[in-house]
Protein backbone atom coordinates (compact mmCIF):
# COMPACT_ATOMS: atom_id res chain seq x y z
CA UNK A 1 0.00 0.00 0.00
CA UNK A 2 1.15 3.47 -0.73
CA UNK A 3 2.02 6.11 1.62
CA UNK A 4 -0.64 8.60 2.81
CA UNK A 5 -1.07 11.70 1.20
CA UNK A 6 -1.72 13.60 4.39
CA UNK A 7 -0.61 11.88 7.69
CA UNK A 8 -1.37 13.11 11.28
CA UNK A 9 -0.39 11.59 13.92
CA UNK A 10 -1.19 12.08 17.79
CA UNK A 11 -2.73 15.40 17.11
CA UNK A 12 -3.92 17.34 19.90
CA UNK A 13 -5.09 20.84 20.14
CA UNK A 14 -5.70 22.52 23.56
CA UNK A 15 -6.83 26.49 23.98
CA UNK A 16 -6.49 28.17 26.77
CA UNK A 17 -9.90 29.41 28.37
CA UNK A 18 -10.05 33.01 29.41
CA UNK A 19 -9.75 34.42 32.92
CA UNK A 20 -13.10 36.13 34.25
CA UNK A 21 -11.39 36.99 38.01
CA UNK A 22 -7.95 37.75 38.70
CA UNK A 23 -7.55 35.46 41.18
CA UNK A 24 -8.58 32.41 38.99
CA UNK A 25 -6.10 29.91 38.36
CA UNK A 26 -5.77 29.59 34.14
CA UNK A 27 -7.30 26.65 32.59
CA UNK A 28 -7.36 25.16 29.01
CA UNK A 29 -9.96 23.15 27.00
CA UNK A 30 -9.59 20.61 24.63
CA UNK A 31 -10.50 20.54 21.21
CA UNK A 32 -9.42 17.55 19.74
CA UNK A 33 -6.91 14.83 21.76
CA UNK A 34 -4.13 12.12 20.73
CA UNK A 35 -6.02 12.12 16.08
CA UNK A 36 -4.33 9.57 13.62
CA UNK A 37 -5.66 10.11 10.37
CA UNK A 38 -4.40 8.81 6.99
CA UNK A 39 -5.84 10.33 4.08
CA UNK A 40 -4.76 8.52 0.52
CA UNK A 41 -4.46 9.88 -2.61
CA UNK A 42 -7.62 10.06 -4.85
CA UNK A 43 -9.67 9.06 -2.14
CA UNK A 44 -12.89 11.13 -0.55
CA UNK A 45 -13.11 11.41 3.06
CA UNK A 46 -16.22 12.29 4.99
CA UNK A 47 -15.45 13.88 8.60
CA UNK A 48 -18.78 13.47 10.81
CA UNK A 49 -19.51 13.89 14.28
CA UNK A 50 -22.15 16.63 16.34
CA UNK A 51 -21.05 20.47 16.96
CA UNK A 52 -17.89 20.60 18.28
CA UNK A 53 -16.67 17.73 17.61
CA UNK A 54 -13.59 18.61 16.53
CA UNK A 55 -13.80 17.67 12.79
CA UNK A 56 -13.12 21.58 11.59
CA UNK A 57 -10.11 21.53 14.41
CA UNK A 58 -8.91 18.56 12.57
CA UNK A 59 -9.00 20.12 9.40
CA UNK A 60 -7.31 23.02 9.98
CA UNK A 61 -4.13 21.04 11.62
CA UNK A 62 -3.73 19.26 8.94
CA UNK A 63 -3.73 22.21 6.28
CA UNK A 64 -1.11 24.22 8.39
CA UNK A 65 -4.04 26.54 9.16
CA UNK A 66 -3.15 25.73 13.00
CA UNK A 67 -0.57 24.72 14.99
CA UNK A 68 -1.19 21.39 17.13
CA UNK A 69 -0.44 21.64 21.17
CA UNK A 70 1.03 17.73 20.30
CA UNK A 71 1.62 16.01 17.83
CA UNK A 72 2.86 15.72 13.49
CA UNK A 73 1.32 16.76 10.03
CA UNK A 74 2.81 15.29 7.12
CA UNK A 75 2.01 16.25 3.53
CA UNK A 76 3.81 13.85 0.68
CA UNK A 77 6.10 12.85 3.48
CA UNK A 78 7.13 16.48 4.00
CA UNK A 79 5.84 18.02 7.65
CA UNK A 80 3.84 20.50 7.99
CA UNK A 81 4.91 23.28 10.24
CA UNK A 82 2.58 25.99 10.94
CA UNK A 83 4.44 28.08 13.14
CA UNK A 84 6.66 28.66 10.37
CA UNK A 85 6.43 31.76 7.75
CA UNK A 86 3.21 31.99 5.31
CA UNK A 87 5.98 31.97 2.81
CA UNK A 88 7.68 29.28 3.49
CA UNK A 89 4.13 27.43 3.41
CA UNK A 90 3.49 28.32 0.16
CA UNK A 91 4.56 24.42 -0.93
CA UNK A 92 1.36 23.76 0.90
CA UNK A 93 -0.79 26.17 0.20
CA UNK A 94 -0.59 25.45 -3.43
CA UNK A 95 -0.76 21.36 -3.11
CA UNK A 96 -4.59 22.24 -1.13
CA UNK A 97 -7.45 24.43 -1.46
CA UNK A 98 -10.81 24.94 0.63
CA UNK A 99 -14.40 25.57 0.30
CA UNK A 100 -16.23 27.30 3.54
CA UNK A 101 -19.58 26.96 4.40
CA UNK A 102 -21.61 30.18 3.75
CA UNK A 103 -21.20 30.99 -0.13
CA UNK A 104 -22.04 35.00 0.93
CA UNK A 105 -19.76 35.83 3.68
CA UNK A 106 -16.65 33.64 1.85
CA UNK A 107 -16.64 36.28 -0.79
CA UNK A 108 -15.10 39.95 -1.14
CA UNK A 109 -18.41 42.07 -2.59
CA UNK A 110 -16.41 44.98 -3.53
CA UNK A 111 -14.15 42.51 -5.77
CA UNK A 112 -14.89 40.83 -9.38
CA UNK A 113 -15.77 37.50 -9.64
CA UNK A 114 -12.48 37.27 -11.69
CA UNK A 115 -10.02 39.29 -9.03
CA UNK A 116 -11.75 36.46 -6.45
CA UNK A 117 -10.91 33.44 -8.48
CA UNK A 118 -7.84 34.49 -9.81
CA UNK A 119 -6.69 35.57 -6.06
CA UNK A 120 -4.82 32.53 -5.03
CA UNK A 121 -2.79 33.12 -8.67
CA UNK A 122 -1.53 36.00 -7.46
CA UNK A 123 -0.81 35.12 -3.66
CA UNK A 124 1.11 32.19 -4.72
CA UNK A 125 3.15 33.86 -7.96
CA UNK A 126 2.11 31.11 -9.74
CA UNK A 127 2.76 32.25 -13.62
CA UNK A 128 1.00 31.96 -16.61
CA UNK A 129 -1.83 33.66 -18.51
CA UNK A 130 -3.90 34.20 -15.23
CA UNK A 131 -6.76 35.90 -17.11
CA UNK A 132 -6.98 33.07 -19.23
CA UNK A 133 -6.84 30.21 -16.41
CA UNK A 134 -9.45 32.40 -14.43
CA UNK A 135 -11.81 31.83 -17.22
CA UNK A 136 -11.04 27.97 -18.04
CA UNK A 137 -11.92 27.31 -14.24
CA UNK A 138 -15.36 28.92 -14.31
CA UNK A 139 -16.64 26.88 -17.09
CA UNK A 140 -15.16 23.99 -15.41
CA UNK A 141 -17.61 24.88 -12.54
CA UNK A 142 -20.32 25.64 -14.97
CA UNK A 143 -20.13 28.98 -14.85
CA UNK A 144 -20.06 31.91 -18.40
CA UNK A 145 -16.40 32.73 -18.96
CA UNK A 146 -18.04 36.38 -19.15
CA UNK A 147 -19.48 36.40 -15.74
CA UNK A 148 -15.51 37.61 -14.44
CA UNK A 149 -16.58 41.03 -14.71
CA UNK A 150 -19.71 40.82 -12.66
CA UNK A 151 -19.50 41.26 -8.92
CA UNK A 152 -21.00 38.51 -6.08
CA UNK A 153 -24.27 40.31 -5.48
CA UNK A 154 -25.35 39.24 -8.98
CA UNK A 155 -25.81 35.58 -8.64
CA UNK A 156 -27.47 33.13 -6.50
CA UNK A 157 -26.44 31.19 -3.71
CA UNK A 158 -25.63 28.43 -5.75
CA UNK A 159 -23.32 30.06 -8.38
CA UNK A 160 -21.85 32.02 -5.34
CA UNK A 161 -20.87 28.42 -4.17
CA UNK A 162 -19.62 27.60 -7.69
CA UNK A 163 -17.22 30.60 -7.73
CA UNK A 164 -16.04 29.76 -4.37
CA UNK A 165 -15.63 26.21 -5.24
CA UNK A 166 -13.58 27.78 -8.59
CA UNK A 167 -10.98 30.03 -6.25
CA UNK A 168 -10.24 26.78 -4.42
CA UNK A 169 -9.40 24.96 -7.32
CA UNK A 170 -8.00 27.72 -10.20
CA UNK A 171 -4.52 26.64 -8.86
CA UNK A 172 -4.60 22.88 -9.74
CA UNK A 173 -4.57 21.71 -6.09
CA UNK A 174 -4.20 18.14 -5.08
CA UNK A 175 -6.45 18.26 -1.90
CA UNK A 176 -9.47 20.20 -2.07
CA UNK A 177 -11.25 20.32 1.50
CA UNK A 178 -14.92 21.28 2.30
CA UNK A 179 -15.72 22.57 5.54
CA UNK A 180 -19.50 22.03 5.44
CA UNK A 181 -19.82 23.63 1.61
CA UNK A 182 -23.39 22.19 0.66
CA UNK A 183 -25.26 22.86 4.32
CA UNK A 184 -26.12 27.12 2.98
CA UNK A 185 -27.60 25.48 -0.45
CA UNK A 186 -31.22 24.12 -0.73
CA UNK A 187 -31.70 20.64 -1.89
CA UNK A 188 -31.97 20.75 -5.50
CA UNK A 189 -29.22 22.90 -5.52
CA UNK A 190 -27.08 21.10 -3.42
CA UNK A 191 -27.60 18.24 -5.63
CA UNK A 192 -25.81 20.28 -8.76
CA UNK A 193 -22.80 20.90 -6.56
CA UNK A 194 -22.37 17.36 -5.14
CA UNK A 195 -22.45 16.32 -8.82
CA UNK A 196 -20.38 18.56 -9.42
CA UNK A 197 -17.50 17.51 -6.89
CA UNK A 198 -17.67 14.06 -8.33
CA UNK A 199 -16.96 14.93 -11.92
CA UNK A 200 -13.81 17.11 -10.97
CA UNK A 201 -12.72 14.76 -8.34
CA UNK A 202 -13.01 11.83 -11.09
CA UNK A 203 -11.30 14.03 -13.99
CA UNK A 204 -8.51 15.46 -11.97
CA UNK A 205 -7.60 13.37 -9.60
CA UNK A 206 -8.69 15.43 -6.56
CA UNK A 207 -8.59 14.25 -2.91
CA UNK A 208 -11.52 15.28 -0.52
CA UNK A 209 -11.35 15.94 3.07
CA UNK A 210 -15.15 16.82 3.72
CA UNK A 211 -16.63 17.94 6.72
CA UNK A 212 -20.72 17.64 6.74
CA UNK A 213 -23.46 16.72 8.81
CA UNK A 214 -25.26 16.05 5.63
CA UNK A 215 -25.36 11.42 5.53
CA UNK A 216 -26.07 11.57 2.16
CA UNK A 217 -23.52 13.97 1.21
CA UNK A 218 -20.87 11.75 2.65
CA UNK A 219 -22.65 8.28 1.39
CA UNK A 220 -22.76 9.66 -2.10
CA UNK A 221 -19.34 11.26 -2.63
CA UNK A 222 -17.11 9.62 0.53
CA UNK A 223 -15.36 6.31 0.13
CA UNK A 224 -14.34 6.53 3.69
CA UNK A 225 -15.84 8.09 6.79
CA UNK A 226 -13.82 9.34 10.12
CA UNK A 227 -16.48 9.86 12.92
CA UNK A 228 -15.39 12.25 15.84
CA UNK A 229 -16.87 12.81 19.54
CA UNK A 230 -15.34 15.20 22.12
CA UNK A 231 -11.98 15.74 20.30
CA UNK A 232 -11.36 12.21 19.26
CA UNK A 233 -11.69 9.93 16.49
CA UNK A 234 -14.44 7.11 17.76
CA UNK A 235 -14.91 5.18 14.41
CA UNK A 236 -13.34 5.36 10.55
CA UNK A 237 -13.36 2.73 7.78
CA UNK A 238 -15.09 2.31 4.40
CA UNK A 239 -18.22 4.36 4.12
CA UNK A 240 -20.83 1.55 3.35
CA UNK A 241 -19.38 -0.19 6.45
CA UNK A 242 -19.36 2.52 8.83
CA UNK A 243 -22.95 3.80 7.97
CA UNK A 244 -24.70 0.92 7.71
CA UNK A 245 -22.63 -1.42 9.89
CA UNK A 246 -21.80 1.43 13.01
CA UNK A 247 -19.55 -0.71 15.40
CA UNK A 248 -19.44 1.89 18.40
CA UNK A 249 -22.97 3.08 20.24
CA UNK A 250 -22.16 6.71 19.33
CA UNK A 251 -22.09 6.22 15.71
CA UNK A 252 -25.42 4.54 15.89
CA UNK A 253 -26.82 7.32 17.80
CA UNK A 254 -25.48 9.99 15.95
CA UNK A 255 -26.89 8.59 12.30
CA UNK A 256 -30.34 8.45 13.96
CA UNK A 257 -30.20 12.07 15.01
CA UNK A 258 -29.58 13.45 11.49
CA UNK A 259 -31.79 13.71 9.18
CA UNK A 260 -30.97 11.94 5.92
CA UNK A 261 -31.23 14.58 2.91
CA UNK A 262 -31.36 12.84 -0.34
CA UNK A 263 -28.64 14.57 -2.52
CA UNK A 264 -31.19 14.15 -5.46
CA UNK A 265 -30.97 12.73 -8.71
CA UNK A 266 -32.97 12.37 -12.26
CA UNK A 267 -35.88 10.86 -10.67
CA UNK A 268 -36.25 13.53 -7.98
CA UNK A 269 -39.97 15.58 -9.02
Amino acid sequence: MTEPLIRGRGLSRRYPVPKTHVFERKTVTTGLEDADIDVREGSAVGLIGESGSGKSTLVRLLLGLDAPSAGTVEFDGRPVDARASARSLHWLRRQTGIVFQDPYASLDPRMSVGRIVGEPLWALGIDGDRRARVREVLVDVGLDAGMADRYPHEFSGGQRQRIALARAIVHRPRVLVGDEPLSALDVTVRAQVLELLGELRARDGLTLLMVSHDIGVVQNLCDEVVVMKDGRIVEEGPTEKVLLQPQVSYTRRLLASIPVIDAGGPDDV
